[in-house]
């Protein structure tokens, strides 16, 4: 999204006008979710995508309309729409897409500087605000109840319809990629970096053993050769972190897991086997966590999908990961708490 943002700027530092189309809303199988977006400019350059390459071509038209109109539109496209049939929509969807012009380039340099950030635009006038934490600023004057909603989807890094009466907003949110902050540099460590970074998380490696932090084994990742206990009196896990402790060895992990569990981290995962696990929720409980803290620790790591080579365990890993991250976290744990 950023490159977006970033590629809006440098078409208006050229002089060129800008417009944003967003998609609010899908039906069935749509290529992208809510909250994707294009930008847009008069000469039907367009930087991002609503839908994969479907209703493109078409977006860009009623932008370039907008962009002379200086008015926002909200457009349907389905399978059943004679447009999108115009446009060859063949993926058995539906999507609503809002276009308007692009926001001020003090705003756009906001929503890349001041992440997380939501955006709030009411759907019938065009008129937005910018939310960060308690801060908001902007024409629209959101009330008390859609704006509870929109500092609810800045927390959960989600983008919504807010429906208050018969108003209707789009609540969108820019945020920085969440991280995963690794404990030990493995094998296992190597494939969920490779994986994990194709798909856009920041990856932190934490390991202070020269024999496993080799050049020859560790690249392309932002690397710590410091012990997880002196590294996390410092280091924050925010609700943006997931820690996932692969070193196997309790004097790197548990101090790993047990800074993790007294942050926000939304994820915390633990390389071993049952008994070795039981053992683990046994040391931590001596050192005072409950049982509701225990709860958060997915253990042994990763989904059960049968795999046992390296690969398949961070592809395992990177799917929980996931998962939770998305809300999905009543998975079934293989150590009962």
């Amino acid at each position: 999204m950023d490159e977006i943002l970033s590629k809006t700027l440098a078409w208006m530092d050229e002089g060129h006008q800008v417009a944003f189309a967003t998609v609010i809303a899908t039906w069935g199988s749509s290529p992208l979710p809510v909250g994707s977006q294009m930008a847009i400019n008069e000469r039907g350059s367009f930087a991002g995508s609503v839908s994969g390459g479907c209703i493109e071509s078409f977006v860009v038209s009623e932008a370039i309309d907008i962009i002379e109109m200086g008015n926002a539109r909200l457009i349907e496209y389905g399978v059943t729409n004679e447009q999108a049939r115009e446009v060859k929509l063949t993926c058995g969807g539906s999507i609503k897409v809002f276009v308007e012009p692009a926001p001020t380039r003090e705003e756009l340099k906001r929503l890349i500087n001041e992440q997380p950030i939501n955006r709030v635009v009411d759907l019938a006038s065009g008129d937005a605000c910018l939310i960060l934490d308690e801060r908001i600023d902007g024409a629209l004057n959101l009330a008390a109840e859609p704006l509870a909603k929109a500092h609810q989807y800045l927390s959960s890094d989600s983008s919504e319809v807010i429906f208050s009466g018969d108003d209707r907003f789009f609540s969108r949110t820019y945020a920085p990629p969440r991280k995963i902050v690794i404990i030990g540099a493995v094998h296992i460590a190597q494939a969920l970096i490779a994986m994990a970074g194709t798909i856009g998380f920041e990856i932190i490696l934490v390991d202070p053993r020269p024999l496993f932090t080799r050049d020859d084994r560790v690249q392309s990742v932002t690397l710590l050769k410091e012990h997880p206990l002196k590294l996390f009196e410092d280091y924050p896990l925010d609700q943006r972190t997931a820690v996932v402790a692969l070193a196997h060895d309790p004097d790197l992990d548990d101090p790993a897991i047990m800074a993790a569990l007294r942050s926000q981290a939304f994820y915390i995962g633990a390389l071993g086997g049952k008994k070795n696990n039981r053992k683990r929720l046994d040391r931590f409980a001596r050192n005072g966590f409950s049982k509701h803290d225990l709860e958060r620790i997915y253990a042994p790591v990763g989904l059960d999908i049968g795999g046992r080579s390296p690969a398949h365990i961070a592809l395992s890993i990177l799917a929980e990961i996931i998962a939770v991250g998305n809300g999905k976290s009543a998975l079934k744990r293989w150590v009962q708490i």
